[in-house]
């Protein structure tokens, strides 16, 4: 079956197609147009286009943060079908130019480059083997990409995000500052979202943040809980007895677990990781200097050790030129040494991956 996407695939000649709509503007040669001042366009480059993937894309497209948007996937008739859904939509949508291809030289000159591709775990496969899976695809993916747009930042979603954004920032040659995980930014977006649901508040009023791996020991910063500007925590515990150390610990379990909730349910996880990556694409390329829980190069914070090139999230000010600054948590003790040995449980995966 002929494939189209223009009616240049059908014969038709493109070449000065607009004329018989269009008068060009009359030349003012003390105005010509090299000199007028041009917007510089914003490309957005996403590499698997699974169902996280293309929701990342449709949520960046709807909310007109690109204006190119790539698409790169090994499977190319799912990849042209994908891009062909979304160009079916222009009418609907600011002009988007879509693009893609299985070769990653469509990603050319991306201001942000967003990785969701990953080898998915095999039934009773050890979670080593997997990530020795995923590297070695990430070593086809990175280098090219690092290659044909030296100067993009790097946003990886692929599980295991921590050590999979180490990956990328090794393979990559890039500074840590342009190399981003997506980290805990929707585990934080759960947290905030039931602690909303109980005071009967917009989620957006409310601040409260997951730090550390994203996976089962995420920890819950209950102190950085507020609501409109206020501290939360202490209110929430005098006015609920049952705010107990047990229940603080089922609050956490609830959230990490949110995910294999949705698995469950439905077999996969898509828009809330769509519109969490789209609020990260947002701070990076509108240089919003907003504060987001994502997974940074945390050596030196919190007593994790200068030698330990490792990546889990804390709360980071992100802009154009990436990781701007991270904040410095008040944390406990007890915090701050689970912080240390999630750390620790990464550093020691890394240093399984030979590279």
């Amino acid at each position: 079956m002929h494939k189209t996407s223009s009616l240049s695939d059908l014969g038709f000649d493109a070449a000065g197609a607009s004329s018989g709509f269009f008068r060009p503007v009359a030349d003012d040669s003390t105005h010509s147009s090299s000199s007028a001042p041009h917007r510089r366009l914003t490309k957005v480059s996403v590499i698997g286009a699974g169902n996280v993937g293309m929701a990342i894309a449709q949520t960046i497209l709807t909310q007109n943060l690109a204006d190119e948007i790539a698409l790169v996937d090994a499977l190319p008739d799912k990849l042209r079908g994908e891009a062909l859904d979304l160009q079916h939509a222009a009418a609907f949508l600011p002009r988007v130019r879509i693009v893609s291809g299985t070769d990653h030289a469509v990603t050319a000159s991306s201001d942000l480059v967003v990785v969701t591709a990953g080898a998915r775990q095999n039934p009773g496969e050890a979670r080593l083997s997997l990530l020795q899976r995923n590297v070695e695809l990430f070593r086809k993916i990175v280098p090219p990409v690092a290659e044909h747009s030296p100067d993009a930042l790097l946003l990886v979603v692929s599980n295991p995000v921590d050590v999979l954004t180490y990956v990328a920032w090794k393979l990559s040659g890039f500074p840590a500052s342009r190399v981003i995980g997506s980290g805990t930014n929707l585990d934080s977006s759960r947290f905030r979202f039931l602690v909303a649901e109980h005071l009967d508040v917009n989620a957006q009023d409310v601040q409260a943040y997951m730090v550390g791996e994203h996976g089962d020991s995420s920890l819950a910063i209950w102190s950085t809980i507020s609501v409109a500007g206020m501290p939360a925590f202490k209110s929430l515990r005098d006015s609920h007895h049952s705010f107990d150390e047990a229940a603080l610990e089922g609050i956490r379990r609830a959230v990490v677990g949110g995910a294999y909730e949705v698995i469950g349910l439905k077999g996969y996880t898509s828009w809330a990781i769509g519109y969490s990556v789209a609020s990260l694409a947002a701070s990076l390329l509108r240089d919003q200097r907003r504060v987001h829980p994502v997974s940074v190069l945390a050596s030196g914070f919190h007593g994790i050790s200068d030698g330990h090139d490792v990546f889990l999230s804390l709360p980071a000010r992100l802009g154009r030129g990436g990781v701007l600054g991270v904040a410095e948590l008040d944390l406990t003790e007890v915090e701050a040494a689970q912080l240390r040995r999630s750390a620790k449980t990464l550093w020691e995966n890394c240093q399984l991956l030979d590279l």
